[in-house]
């Protein structure tokens, strides 16, 4: 082999190894001091962090940490949840849920059964119900000749139960999403003690759940009752019903409420029409089971959702899961594809979005679309490209208002309070046992708009909430007399 062709050999090697090394550099570039130091304080290594820091005006990034790798989200990925969605199928789609009949009414009775089918309205609230019953009422009906029918076809729901990710099946933040999901099938209990006991009661009072308490009374302050909390032992009774007895402990002359999934999606949606009908001074005559509306039926009483666009408010801002799964569920069962759930669709449906935007995120793992998942995954890099797509799209504004406001509502509205960020920052936040997350837009004190996003993934991620608190009053600072910046 010549010489020169030797010589060519070593220096394109040394010239790769140099670009590895300016690569490596780019992926673990140098946290800011104030950040570093949380860590440090907590004792979390630089290596469990995922950071970006971008402007929105174009220009290199003021900080890549890690900012290529694959990382659980948690809730962030809510982000691109409702963003595809909002693109998708535009501000104003609105959810229906509506009461059919085959039958004829005569005076006040319907001669025929009643069918009650869902559209998959993630906030289909007990005073909603309520609204749709009453215009039912006012049509002259009260008794109905024959059977309740739940129509729940709208969603091709996957194979999937409430408390697959933690084994709490009864908590709020597991309820799984159903195309006749009322109220999110929350029962609240309330709990008041004295130094004998405490006794509970649930509204609404359903005529299938019982109610107890064997929760000690036990010395402590009202604020702090939940430490004391345990699972409910909940038991099935020979007619149907269900026993809910509360566990743990609970401090004397205290009042108290916790919200509590028990029962099933129909279940729940059969009972509550039922016992609001029957306050109504209504009578259902025959029994509830589940079939599709047939063709020939006709509308007697329909109630419509809220806009997407006020909807994803309560998603971002409230960390909503079940309505951000519903979201999923109904880009899947607007855009349906053969042989696919509807989740699988939804999945289908923002993966063609994202295509449509020329946006390439070969990492991501959207599973439920919530971010409640040990294996959704998506880097740092793309979601700051997402919150940049956010921003250029046509329904910027839209997007951004359903965004927490640091110190001031949502789940920032106790943090950063009284700092520079307060009210000028919009940040997701995403939490799990071992992640703790941050995503979204901040306006420096000079006026500059940034992106910016921080993954935690760690055992002891719970530990590093004032780093990504740190992260966020850094990149607040309108200049750096040494920039963290690492070339894109």
């Amino acid at each position: 082999m010549r010489g020169d062709d030797l010589l060519c050999r070593y220096l394109l090697g040394g010239l790769r190894a140099c670009l590895g090394l300016l690569l490596a550099g780019a992926a673990l570039a140098e946290l800011p001091e104030s950040v570093a130091a949380r860590l440090r304080a907590v004792k979390l290594p630089e290596s469990a962090l995922s950071a970006l820091v971008m402007p929105l005006d174009g220009g290199p990034a003021r900080l890549r940490h890690q900012a290529e790798l694959p990382v659980n989200p948690a809730s962030t990925i809510k982000l691109l949840t409702t963003l595809a969605a909002l693109e998708t199928l535009g501000p104003t789609f609105t959810w229906r849920t509506g009461f059919y009949t085959d039958g004829v009414q005569q005076g006040d009775t319907l001669h025929g059964h009643l069918y009650l089918k869902g559209g998959g309205d993630p906030r289909l609230t007990y005073e909603r119900v309520w609204q749709l019953l009453r215009e039912l009422r006012n049509r002259g009906l009260r008794r109905i000749d024959g059977d309740l029918v739940l129509d729940r076809s709208y969603f091709q729901l996957p194979a999937s139960e409430d408390g697959d990710f933690d084994e709490q099946p009864e908590r709020a933040y597991n309820v799984a999403p159903d195309a006749l999901l009322m109220n999110f099938k929350a029962l609240r209990f309330d709990m008041e003690s004295d130094a004998r006991g405490v006794q509970v009661r649930v509204e609404p009072a359903l005529a299938g759940i019982r109610a107890g308490s064997v929760q000690r009374v036990r010395t402590g302050d009202c604020a702090s009752w939940s430490r004391g909390w345990a699972r409910p032992q909940i038991s099935s009774l020979s007619d149907g019903g269900l026993d809910v007895q509360l566990q743990g402990s609970f401090p004397p002359n205290c009042r108290a409420s916790r919200y509590l999934g028990v029962l099933s999606a129909p279940d729940f949606a059969s009972q509550l029409t039922r016992s609001l009908w029957a306050e109504l001074g209504g009578e259902i005559v025959g029994s509830t089971r589940e079939a599709s509306v047939p063709p020939e039926a006709r509308l007697l009483a329909e109630q419509l959702s809220a806009p997407l666009a006020e909807q994803i408010r309560d998603v971002n801002k409230l960390s909503n899961n079940t309505m951000a799964r519903a979201i999923l569920l109904t880009l899947g069962a607007e855009r349906p594809q053969a042989g696919l759930d509807s989740q699988a669709a939804g999945q289908a449906a923002v993966q063609a979005w994202l295509a449509s935007q020329a946006l390439h995120f070969p990492e991501l793992v959207l599973e439920n679309g919530a971010g409640l998942s040990r294996t959704a995954r998506i880097s740092a890099e793309h979601l700051g490209q997402l919150l940049l797509a956010g921003q250029r799209s046509a329904f910027a504004p839209e997007f951004l208002a359903s965004l927490p406001i640091v110190g001031l509502d949502g789940t920032m509205r106790r943090r950063l309070n009284n700092s520079e960020v307060a009210g000028r920052a919009r940040i997701k936040t995403g939490t799990l046992n071992d992640v703790k997350a941050i995503a979204g837009y901040l306006r420096d004190s000079a006026g500059r708009d940034w992106i910016v996003v921080g993954l935690l993934n760690h055992p002891r991620a719970e530990a590093g909430q004032a780093a990504l608190d740190a992260l966020l009053e850094w990149a607040a600072l309108p200049a750096n007399p040494n920039p963290e910046t690492a070339a894109p």
